[in-house]
């Protein structure tokens, strides 16, 4: 059986930026090209403003679908951010799976590097200002096109371009894709499903972040 697996489009980078009202971000990220040093908390060449709620170990590498974009632009046409990969502050612009198909725990080659996915990407108002309009983390929490997180497994180092492969490597959790872990612990669905929430909060491989908050969600 053939394994499934994502084509790359582009690895993206950045660096703080100026963003609004005297705050930073790095969510405006370019692609390189040529070999890319993959390490433990991402990239080399990227970086993180808020240090806070982005970057370290859960959050090392962020991945969109592109498969995304066709229903994005339908939706916020002629938008010049929908034109190139990168709208979503993302550094893998990938194609073939989504947050659907996805799943927790889910190891994917990129070069010489392993990728492990951790969780799914909590939006935020940097979106909306990102976009210059007020519904694009309200859409992504309805639909759950959030983007994924992985953490960095084993270093290591691929090219920038398009043409690369993320090759599957292992699915430990197929009855958890991230969509679901989305839907459950950040749209509400946790309401709904006790029982799943309960069993994501003593689930070593999820998040920290999002581990802490099934365990707040189940008891409340």
């Amino acid at each position: 059986m053939t394994m499934p697996f994502m084509t790359v489009e582009a690895l993206l980078t950045g660096k703080p930026m100026p963003f609004r009202d005297g705050e930073y971000s790095a969510i405006a990220k370019k692609p390189v090209e040529g070999p890319v040093r993959i390490g433990w908390l991402g990239l080399e060449g990227d970086a993180v403003a808020d240090k806070v709620f982005h970057g370290g170990w859960d959050k090392a590498i962020h991945l969109y679908p592109q498969d995304h974009y066709g229903w994005w632009r339908d939706r916020k046409p002629g938008h010049p951010l929908l034109d190139a990969p990168g709208a979503f502050g993302e550094n893998i612009a990938s194609r073939g799976m989504t947050e659907e198909d996805l799943c927790l725990g889910d190891r994917f080659s990129l070069g010489s590097a392993i990728l492990e996915a951790s969780h799914g990407r909590q939006p935020c108002w940097k979106l909306d200002h990102r976009f210059g309009e007020r519904d694009v983390m309200a859409t992504i929490v309805k639909t759950a096109r959030c983007g994924i997180y992985f953490r960095v497994i084993r270093e290591g180092e691929a090219e920038g371009g398009a043409g690369a492969r993320m090759e599957l490597l292992e699915r430990p959790l197929p009855d958890w894709p991230i969509a679901r872990l989305f839907r459950l612990l950040i749209a509400g669905g946790h309401k709904s499903e006790p029982d799943a929430v309960r069993a994501l909060a003593n689930m070593p491989v999820l998040a920290d972040a999002w581990r802490e908050r099934a365990g707040k969600l189940a008891n409340r």
